[in-house]
């Protein structure tokens, strides 16, 4: 389909893409959610991604495509590059921005922290790369779509898990008891200075509270306490 390249070199690339696009969904949420900052081996791995989308932005603008009313492939420069730049191409650049970067060397500013969000564009990537398998002859229609339905009930409940843990810090230290996970007890252990817990009991407390929210069973044991928090759950039961 693509011959202005080679196309296994082409069909490597996008693979490699893949992957970085599915960490990227995932690891976005929990960024928002659970760091104010990088430190410093995954402010690297970030650099690392967004020179690889970089790169990503350049090889489209090579990539030939197939006329929607003609059905014949394009190969030419000039309207590939024009139909890239009128469809994703400024997202594409605006999720390559350092984000993390840009926030510290704003004084922290919360705000800066939102147009994280953008990089949620890339779940594009995971959804063409589903919708080619469906159309796959070659692969039970089924099974792809049981997979994805499960890769869609892992990432609601993963970024719903990171909003969660999020609403929480947006109330200062010394409100901490006013939040779910603040004022939450499970046994003699308490949630209390719940910023200073272990990143992944923090992490899996969190999505704990998402699916048992999403299935609508919820124990007791871990319930919205401010009205921020009782809005959100409200809308997440709405949606899912």
């Amino acid at each position: 389909m693509n011959r202005i390249f080679p196309l296994m070199w082409y069909r490597a690339w996008t693979k490699f893409i893949l992957l970085w696009a599915v960490y990227s969904s995932f690891f976005t949420p929990m960024e928002f959610g659970f760091f104010r900052g990088l430190n410093e081996d995954l402010f690297v791995l970030d650099i690392v991604g967004q020179i690889a989308f970089l790169v990503d932005i350049v090889v489209l603008f090579f990539v030939s495509y197939r006329d929607s009313h003609t059905y014949r492939m394009v190969y030419k420069r000039t309207p590939i590059a024009l139909r890239y730049l009128k469809s994703s191409f400024v997202i594409d650049l605006l999720c390559c921005l350092p984000w993390d970067i840009i926030y510290k060397k704003s004084g922290r500013h919360e705000a800066v922290r939102y147009l994280l969000w953008i990089r949620l564009s890339r779940v594009r990537k995971v959804t063409d790369f589903f919708h080619k398998l469906e159309k796959d002859i070659r692969i039970n229609y089924i099974v792809t779509r049981i997979i994805k339905l499960i890769a869609v009930e892992l990432y609601c409940t993963h970024t719903a898990a990171c909003i969660f843990y999020y609403l929480a810090t947006t109330l200062p230290p010394s409100k901490e008891g006013y939040t779910w996970i603040g004022s939450l007890k499970l046994g003699d252990y308490s949630y209390s200075s719940f910023r200073d817990i272990d990143l992944w009991k923090r992490y899996i407390t969190s999505l704990y509270f998402a699916i048992v929210t999403m299935a609508t069973v919820g124990y007791g044991d871990i319930h919205a306490v401010n009205m921020r928090e009782m809005i959100f759950i409200m809308i997440y039961v709405s949606l899912t």
